[in-house]
């Protein structure tokens, strides 16, 4: 029986350094794919961490209720889950591939239209990785 791919801590960005690494005016990339924006960097690998890291923001500024801003977070989540193996084998060794999504807009799309932005993103940051 084979294992479903999981989303495990050590792939989420939780370090405040490497939070300010990926945001620095200049060194990062960004694209779109509306409702999502993701900004992206290639930097050293640090200690423990995962080749890819994954921040995944949704404003409260777009949804001013909590649930709202949780189901937005956990279809981003799931949909990365499932295709993040178009991102592993991308990433050298000694190099880690950070991303945040960022959420844009204050209307639900369903799950299926999340999870092809989601692809279409992953696709370009795979072909694109600066």
């Amino acid at each position: 029986m084979t294992t479903a791919p999981t989303f495990s801590k050590e792939e989420r960005i939780v370090s405040n350094l490497l939070i300010e690494t990926l945001f620095e005016k200049g060194n990062s990339h960004s694209l779109t794919a509306y409702p999502l924006r993701a900004v992206f960097l290639k930097t050293e690998h640090h200690e423990g961490c995962a080749p890819v890291q994954l921040l995944i923001s949704v404003p409260k500024k777009r949804f001013k209720h909590a649930v709202d801003r949780n189901r937005v977070k956990r279809q981003v989540r799931e949909a990365y889950r499932k295709n993040k193996s178009l991102l592993e084998g991308k990433v050298n060794e000694d190099e880690m591939l950070l991303i945040a999504i960022i959420w844009l807009t204050d209307k639900h799309f369903p799950t299926l239209d999340v999870e092809k932005k989601m692809i279409s993103l992953m696709k370009q940051i795979a072909k694109d990785k600066a």
